[in-house]
């Protein structure tokens, strides 16, 4: 956590759908699975976790739709209802108490970069990660890479 916290604002493409995070990540995901490839139409996705309830919706109403998972458990992505840009998304663990947030939809995306990259095994071969940030073959334990502050947020929400 940085002393000055100055909040980063987002939104979707068309700017229907804009908001703020009240606080900074807990954690910051770049996946590499074959699902999140499919569902941005890229190599990978980078989800900047964090509570819901730290999300503030500025203007609009995204809508939400149910995509199939792995896991089988499916997937809340929230869309902008016009331009369709996913904006953050809901796993089944944590369910809608933790929002994942596409960073690509951030005003400035390069202030998450990813603490870890995950689902490596399923990376495309022509992305090349950096060594200075840990990556995973597959997903990993919180315990191992999450810093104690973020752990505790991760708890307080039950998750």
């Amino acid at each position: 956590m940085t002393d000055c916290f100055e909040a980063p604002e987002g939104g979707c493409a068309c700017g229907q759908i804009r908001y703020r995070l009240s606080c900074e990540p807990m954690f910051v995901h770049c996946c590499h699975c074959k699902s999140c490839q499919r569902e941005t139409g890229s190599a990978f996705a980078v989800n900047a976790i964090i509570e819901t309830d730290r999300v503030v919706l500025l203007s609009g109403k995204p809508e939400t739709v149910l995509t199939p998972s792995d896991s089988g458990k499916g997937q809340k992505i929230v869309r902008c209802p016009t331009c369709h840009v996913a904006v953050w998304s809901h796993y089944a663990g944590p369910d809608d108490k933790v929002s994942f947030i596409r960073a690509g939809t951030l005003d400035e995306p390069d202030r998450t970069p990813p603490d870890i990259h995950i689902f490596t095994a399923s990376k495309q071969p022509w992305v090349q990660l950096p060594a200075d940030t840990p990556s995973v073959a597959i997903y990993y334990d919180c315990k191992d890479h999450w810093s104690e502050e973020s752990l505790k947020r991760r708890k307080a929400v039950g998750w």
